[in-house]
């Protein structure tokens, strides 16, 4: 059985849509990232039928890739066996909420929706762009986008949603000229504080390994890593 927290990830970073084939759940990311377009399993590894897994993403017009969870080893060499390259370690981070800051400086960050047109601004300009920022539209959960400031200017933003009394942190940015002014710790805050409201009792979030600085900054503030994943996908020619 998996981790609860990937009910939290599907439920606050919701695919286009949904289907299944060959005993995996299929998403349609409609350009949204891995998160939203892999495929994951759903039934027991003996039963599943990976091609057709393959054949329903290609049917999407996406290229095949799929996610692979704590205890899916066997998927996972099976999918190395037909060429599919391993990508984007990802590691989940979780805290109760009140062992969290949830204080924010005067006009540093505020949580609102839908959001602002400088928050979409932001994002767009930092990475996140058309495509992701749909997926906060699709989400059915108690949601709000948090934009932070910095030098009276609007330097960051993020969106947070609920699931099951659990908050999740997606989409962080904060613009380059702004960084290393403890504005990210504001944004997590004014998630917290926001969460806190909704009857939430835990944060979490995702970060690949690559991403050292977030990874240090979510530990320093008291996130401890729960659980880890990766994605395997078509090797690139």
């Amino acid at each position: 059985m998996s981790d609860p927290l990937f009910e939290v990830i599907d439920a606050t970073w919701p695919a286009a849509s949904v289907r299944q084939a060959g005993g995996f759940l299929i998403r349609e990311g409609r350009g949204g990232g891995s998160r939203v377009s892999a495929a994951s399993l759903i039934e027991r590894f003996e039963t599943a039928d990976i091609a057709a897994a393959i054949a329903a993403q290609r049917d999407l017009g996406q290229d095949p890739k799929f996610m692979l969870r704590p205890g899916e080893d066997a998927l996972d060499a099976a999918l190395a066996d037909r060429g599919f390259e391993a990508f984007d370690p990802v590691v989940i981070l979780t805290a109760d909420l009140a062992a969290l800051p949830r204080e924010v400086p005067p006009v540093t960050a505020f949580a609102h929706w839908p959001p602002l047109a400088i928050a979409r601004e932001i994002w767009a300009e930092n990475g996140i762009g058309p495509a992701r920022q749909a997926i906060f539209d699709r989400a059915r959960t108690p949601k709000a986008a948090v934009l932070g400031r910095s030098r009276d200017r609007a330097a960051g933003a993020a969106f947070v949603a609920i699931h099951s009394r659990t908050a999740m942190l997606h989409a962080l940015v904060v613009a380059p000229e702004f960084r290393r002014l403890g504005l990210a710790r504001a944004i997590l805050a004014e998630a917290c504080r926001w969460a806190e409201t909704e009857g939430a009792e835990r944060m979490s979030l995702v970060v690949t390994r690559a991403n050292t600085a977030a990874l240090a900054l979510y530990r320093d503030l008291g996130m401890q890593p729960v659980c880890a994943y990766h994605y395997r996908r078509e090797a690139r020619r």
